[in-house]
């Protein structure tokens, strides 16, 4: 199994997901928050067309997340699929596409892949992030939550390779120019992790099996790819070069597991 990133921010994200099993490719995008034209030369940046795509899996409703999904799954015939909160929200539920609705908790298999829709606290209709598992690696993939729960801790547990939201240093969004409201949404309950609180959460994991640590989400306007690198490298009692940042821009090349 191998991983890349098309951009993670709050200008759009999509992460993919690669599995080869014999002659037997299984490819799927996680979230699809650009344009469906934007994804489609994203993809080809890594060497990967929009045809190719098995499936595309949405974590929840905001537009940096869902962007051209609905636009991209119609072109390409591609299933659709994300909690029925979400469908709802979007309107997949009464589009002309191949929706599957998806429930936390009870896996689905994707080819060559199985994929756990785990449920977490965030300001959305009914929103899901994702363990994905070729049977010899897992993936774990947890952005756009507002705190830590007992059940994200057991899930991403014993994981090969972790994408770990690191939104914002609660300094520089305490001093920022957003109103008071935008500052308690995103730091609260049911907002975003901040870079201590992404610490901790790494901090309770079993990570005996991890391989691959990934900084995601970050703010461009409250947060600084070192600032997030250092507290979660602290964990790892290494350096910073042992967290890659997804960039808005780039994202991040394939890692393989």
């Amino acid at each position: 199994m191998r991983f890349a990133s098309l951009g993670s921010g709050s200008e759009g994200n999509a992460l993919l997901v690669e599995s080869v099993s014999g002659t037997t490719t299984t490819r799927v995008l996680l979230d699809c928050g650009f344009s469906a034209k934007e994804v489609e030369r994203r993809l080809a940046r890594l060497g990967v067309r929009a045809d190719e795509i098995d499936a595309i899996l949405i974590t929840h409703e905001h537009t940096d997340h869902i962007g051209g999904a609905l636009t991209l799954a119609r072109k390409w015939s591609i299933p659709l699929h994300m909690s029925w909160g979400t469908a709802r929200a979007v309107g997949a539920d009464e589009a002309p596409v191949d929706l599957h609705v998806l429930w936390g908790d009870e896996s689905v298999v994707v080819g060559d892949l199985e994929v756990l829709p785990y449920t977490v606290p965030h300001d959305a209709r009914e929103p899901l992030q994702y363990v994905f598992s070729d049977g010899a690696s897992r993936l774990g993939v947890l952005t756009d939550v507002g705190v830590a729960t007992t059940h994200i801790t057991n899930v991403l547990s014993g994981c090969d390779a972790l994408v770990l939201e690191s939104n914002h240093d609660v300094g520089m969004l305490a001093s920022s120019r957003y109103p008071a409201s935008l500052k308690a949404r995103i730091g609260g309950m049911h907002g975003h992790l901040n870079n201590d609180a992404a610490a901790g959460i790494l901090a309770a994991l079993d990570r005996s099996k991890l391989r691959h640590l990934v900084a995601a989400h970050l703010s461009q306007q409250n947060n600084l790819p070192e600032l997030a690198q250092a507290a979660l490298a602290a964990v790892l009692g290494g350096t910073a070069a042992d967290v890659m940042v997804a960039t808005q821009a780039d994202g991040f090349g394939w890692l393989s597991l």
